[in-house]
């Protein structure tokens, strides 16, 4: 591991050299220890901005880095940790990021923060590039259809109240500590986007059976699992087939090495099982088409409802269907069936939806007034699961699969004309090399989402074609 005379490995000519000079210099001092001899941080050579690259040949089981606890920085940690714990009910909020914020807000714009080395390799978030900073318009063209758009406009009103409605108040009562003709909404909402697309979650343990928890045990939970910021593990890009894994112990967290990695490889972490436009969301980047495993695109549940009204000739086939929608509601189905490569991944959801939407009204009837199905009529996990696979889609029943191609259809179509907007013409593109180097980062990345998306949906379309008019 690290030794006191070391050699940094760095980025010659870089404008951003002196800045990860001064950061590498800081982990030796606190205690963070990299392997030197089997890898190095660089920004050339790497997936996107910095990453980390072998030196040498490094075994699985090898550790790459360790890093004391108190080199993270949370809300904990801050030196206004303390007026934080004071004001947590006053910090209270939907996304649970606020005490973080606070503590960033007053870290990244204190020179004498003992992070500030750390801190400074993000000058302004300039390279933060989520669609959160794309325009409107860039956003409504580039990836309709793809449920980014949306999601970045709840983000922007959720960060607009929460600042105006909870960090405000609390910068009012703190004018020493806070400034807000400083810490500004810009700046609270460019520290938005650094949680997201840098933060860290240590994962909770296994829950065990427990007698007698009480309430203190579960607030001491929900504070553990609170977003923190990790030095160096945030320098490794992700892809779904990584390479290293981050070890959580009470005194250090540890980056290991899972499988081989050979000498100028790339370091990888993951951030998770993450579709494409998961990843362009909260991180700004996408891994290229087909390499994502994790790739998803999702139906609309008020798609399946628009084609089950469709051809509902009377008020009263109508107040049925109503009737359906409002008790699957009730029974807590979600807003969206998620498809995967491989098929449905909210299998029992769809599996409950298409049931009782292909009810007639008397078995509808049978099933209000037995709140359910009994128990030894329920669907078994496993054959739901095989039913609503790539393999299984096309023996669905003849009405449920054209309920399942129709919002499909509907769903596609939802893309529009935009750039790239049928499947063929992206499908075009995304195999023309030249016309790819034409494109912007960001219509290549919006091109990867939309693509993936896409393909996923055209399979599904495909394996219930047999079927395409109503049963």
């Amino acid at each position: 591991m690290a030794t006191n005379s070391k050699r940094f490995k760095l980025d010659d000519g870089s404008e951003d050299a002196s800045s990860l000079q001064n950061f590498l210099q800081w982990c030796d001092r606190v205690g963070l220890k990299l392997n030197h001899n089997k890898v190095y941080v660089s920004r050339k050579g790497t997936q996107a901005d910095y990453g980390m690259l072998a030196k040498e040949d490094i075994e699985e089981g090898e550790v790459l880095f360790i890093i004391p606890r108190s080199v993270l920085l949370h809300h904990g940690t801050s030196k206004v940790s303390a007026v934080l714990e004071q004001g947590k009910e006053l910090l209270e909020s939907s996304s649970g990021w606020v005490p973080l914020l606070m503590a960033l807000l007053y870290e990244y714009t204190s020179p004498e923060s003992p992070w500030a080395p750390y801190l400074s390799l993000w000058t302004d978030f300039s390279r933060l590039d989520q669609p959160l900073f794309w325009s409107k318009e860039e956003r409504g063209t580039l990836l309709r259809g793809t449920g980014i758009p949306e999601a970045v406009e709840r983000d922007l009103a959720n960060i607009q109240k929460e600042y105006s409605t909870v960090v405000l108040p609390f910068i009012a009562q703190h004018t020493d500590l806070w400034n807000p003709s400083i810490h500004t909404l810009q700046l609270y909402t460019r520290l938005v986007a650094f949680i997201m697309a840098y933060s860290f979650q240590e994962p909770l343990e296994e829950e065990e059976e427990k007698e007698g928890s009480d309430d203190d045990e579960e607030e001491e939970e929900k504070a553990s699992n609170l977003p923190m910021m990790v030095p160096m593990a945030d320098m490794l890009n992700h892809v779904s087939n990584h390479n290293a894994h981050l070890e959580y112990t009470p005194e250090f967290l540890k980056m290991i090495c899972v499988r081989p990695i050979r000498k100028g490889q790339e370091v990888f972490n993951t951030y998770g099982q993450m579709a494409n436009w998961q990843l362009l969301h909260m991180y700004g980047f996408t891994e290229p088409y087909p390499s994502n495993c994790n790739e998803t695109a999702d139906i609309p549940m008020a798609n399946l409802y628009k084609v089950a009204a469709q051809g509902v000739q009377s008020d009263l086939d109508r107040q049925l269907v109503e009737e359906k929608r409002a008790l699957i509601l009730k029974m807590g189905e979600k807003a969206a069936f998620i498809f995967g490569k491989q098929g449905c991944l909210t299998d029992m959801e769809l599996h409950t939806t298409l049931k009782v939407l292909c009810m007639s009204r008397e078995e509808f009837q049978e099933f209000r007034e037995n709140e359910g199905w009994e128990e030894d009529e329920e669907a078994d996990d496993e054959k739901v699961s095989l039913a609503f696979s790539n393999e299984g889609l096309p023996g669905l029943p003849a009405p449920w699969k054209w309920l399942i191609h129709a919002a499909a259809r509907l769903t596609l179509d939802s893309y529009g004309s935009a750039e790239g907007g049928c499947l063929d013409r992206d499908r075009v593109l995304i195999e023309d090399k030249v016309q790819l180097q034409g494109l912007n980062p960001r219509q290549l990345r919006a091109l990867q989402v939309r693509h993936g998306q896409k393909s996923i949906l055209d399979r599904v379309l495909a394996l219930t074609q047999s079927c395409t008019s109503h049963n």
